[in-house]
């Protein structure tokens, strides 16, 4: 990476007025943090755990009582415990906003606009709390949600959390079975369901698929009205009501707020299911607020009023992070359906419109405005938009040049990695510090992120797994449906004693930021030699050619070759000449270790739900082994063009 120059520079008046400059400066004076720098503040933040989230609290402004005692530990990151004594409510902190201005603004492809005050979300959540009261729903009851990403859903998310419920969530696209291996684990008091959805300009139904899981889960349904006959389906089901009857009998008032435990559960969020059927991953309503406090305002200097929008369905954590937002004072931008429809133009006109602040999306998304020939810099008036955010794949550094040329020249790309494990970032964004291509400006405040080769030792300039060291307030509180804890063990603890081994392949720039080469368990071996799926895909996207790819390590003649996979643009066929190029392209710009041994042209390549590709599913059919949940998949009808192909056997 030596003689790249900077995407972006902060600059010193940019710098001097950033929440996080002003946090630091505070903690020095109130705190005792050693220094306003930033790296000599980000180990104090590891080192002084307790002074530093205390600061957090704080600083933020968190409505609760904190407590004395500010962290317990007993001598393993499994048995910390932060805030004992603390007691507080996540609605409430969400809901601590009041007026007429906007909380919420809602797109719905080009079909439904609506847009929410503070006090029409408040009146909501309070009409909303009084029915659920009225069933009996409190304190540990779960929730569960099969729902668009619309106003509705977080005024329900409030009300459920309000009085102490837990909250689940999957987006409408998911399939029956998808549906119950996810909310059947949990058992819910409460369904709630959408009567339809649009997707593509179509209108989708759900009334066959709701019957099903109702009549599984054996529950009373809550329909929400969006794009579907609402009566129609509530006429197929046993224990049905609209959301205007749900909330009829109730007029607004003040929302009673119960405070509870710090580590008390709000969100029950689910792993991909890829492998098996997904794992049920519980979150503390503390951990989860004072973690995304800490990366909304801080590392991006997230301030009351501005436009926060994140292109998410509610299966997927970035929505959770998304609705933390309003802790912020933020007005959320929601948007539900295809990022295409009716063109790649249609979410930077949303940008345009309302003026987003800070706009987060996926880097498979960046990556098909791009080859989309989409020119939004050149189309749209951006003014507002201050950062960019990317997540759910490594952005390649093409991606990150393309948002500069393509987007906005004058913006902080901030690209992250976390996820459902921790329900945000181990590395993120730092405002005060410049952007460089491919790669991640740094570990979050307060982590003890660290890289580490396979016999558990730090490493610079090499890549290894991502750990974390120490423990941290949004660690999961447990998985559901595990007494003794060894499922929650085995997915992170086992690795290594006592430290989180999270499962990316990893590596340290010179410039104190990170690189990620992919997933570690889909990581290549060819010859022993260790080799990251996205240092392929970061070659291979360049192409014109080629739309996306996906990358494997196939057991063959003792060894593991790699195998490529890969899609291509309208009327391109794989050749001799363009498996030659992208040959040339992979060994020059990659090495010559990382060169296929076959490249296999396909026709699509699946993906979950939330986009990512699943390199693990692909590699099981292709040594035909079973995939043991296709229902995890957006697309499972596209491994069966993986299974028993001719070319693998040669």
């Amino acid at each position: 990476m030596t003689g790249q120059t900077p995407l972006w520079t902060p600059t010193d008046a940019f710098k001097a007025a950033q929440p996080l400059t002003h946090f630091m400066q505070w903690c020095v004076a109130e705190r005792g943090a050693p220094s306003a720098d930033y790296e000599a503040f980000h180990h104090w933040s590891v080192d002084a755990r307790e002074a530093f989230w205390s600061a957090i609290w704080d600083y933020c402004g968190v409505v609760g009582e904190k407590g004395s005692r500010l962290l317990e530990d007993h001598g393993t990151m499994l048995e910390a415990r932060f805030f004992p004594e603390a007691r507080l409510n996540f609605a409430e902190n969400l809901l601590a906003h009041a007026g007429e201005g906007d909380a919420l603004i809602f797109r719905g492809e080009n079909k439904v606009s609506d847009r929410w005050s503070w006090q029409r979300l408040s009146a909501m959540v309070s009409r909303l709390q009084q029915a659920m009261q009225a069933m009996g729903i409190g304190r540990g009851d779960r929730i569960a949600a099969m729902m668009p990403n619309m106003p509705e859903t977080i005024a329900l998310m409030l009300a459920a959390t309000s009085l102490g419920a837990i909250w689940s969530s999957c987006s409408p696209d998911f399939g029956d079975k998808g549906v119950l291996d996810r909310f059947g684990q949990i058992e819910p008091s409460l369904f709630i369901t959408c009567d339809g959805y649009w997707y593509n300009g179509k209108r989708q139904g759900v009334a066959d698929k709701v019957v099903t899981v109702s009549e599984e889960l054996g529950v009373p349904v809550l329909v929400i009205p969006y794009a579907g006959d609402t009566n129609a389906l509530l006429s197929r089901l046993a224990n049905g009501r609209s959301l205007d009857q749900f909330v009829s009998d109730y007029s607004v008032k003040d929302i009673v707020y119960e405070r509870l435990p710090f580590s008390h559960p709000i969100y029950i969020l689910f792993s991909s299911g890829t492998t098996g059927i997904p794992k049920c991953i519980v979150h503390s309503a503390g951990g989860t607020l004072l973690q995304h406090l800490k990366e909304q305002r801080l590392h991006c200097g997230l301030t009351a009023g501005e436009r926060l929008f994140y292109f998410t369905t509610c299966g997927w954590m970035m929505w959770n992070w998304l609705v933390s937002g309003l802790a912020c004072g933020a007005t959320l931008c929601l948007y539900d359906g295809s990022p295409f429809y009716p063109d790649g133009n249609v979410l930077f006109d949303f940008a345009r419109d309302e003026g987003f602040a800070i706009f987060g999306t996926s880097a498979k998304y960046i990556d098909a405005v791009r080859k989309g020939g989409f020119v939004p810099k050149a189309s749209h008036d951006l003014t507002k938009l201050r950062l960019m955010t990317s997540t759910g794949s490594p952005l390649s550094p093409e991606g990150f040049t393309f948002v500069y040329e393509g987007i906005k020249d004058d913006i902080q790309l901030a690209s992250i990695s976390g996820g459902t494990d921790i329900v945000s970032c181990f590395v993120l964004g730092n405002p005060l510090k410049p952007v460089w291509p491919g790669e991640i400006q740094g570990p979050g405040l307060g982590l003890a992120v660290d890289v580490w080769d396979d016999d558990g030792k730090p490493v610079r300039g090499e890549k290894g797994e991502l750990v974390c060291t120490q423990a941290f307030p949004s660690m999961p509180v447990m998985f559901w449906n595990d007494p003794d804890g060894a499922k929650y063990r085995a997915a992170y603890f086992e690795r290594f004693d006592d430290v989180w081994c999270h499962g990316d392949f990893a590596e340290w720039t010179e410039h104190g930021g990170l690189v990620i080469h992919g997933r570690s368990d889909a990581t290549l071996n060819p010859g022993g030699v260790r080799i990251g799926t996205a240092e392929i895909y970061n070659q291979v996207e360049q192409l014109d050619e080629v739309v996306e790819s996906i990358c494997i390590g196939q057991d063959f003649d003792d060894d593991v070759r790699v195998i490529l996979f890969v899609r291509l643009a309208e009327g391109v066929t794989l050749d001799a000449n363009l498996e030659a190029k992208i040959k040339t392209k992979i060994r020059t710009g990659a090495s010559p270790r990382h060169v296929p041994a076959k490249i296999i042209q396909v026709a699509d390549i699946p993906r979950t739900k939330s986009g990512k590709i699943v390199e693990l599913a692909v590699r099981e059919v292709v040594h035909g082994r079973p995939v043991k949940n296709k229902e995890a998949l957006a697309n499972p009808e596209a491994l069966d063009l993986y299974a028993d192909l001719d070319a693998l056997r040669r």
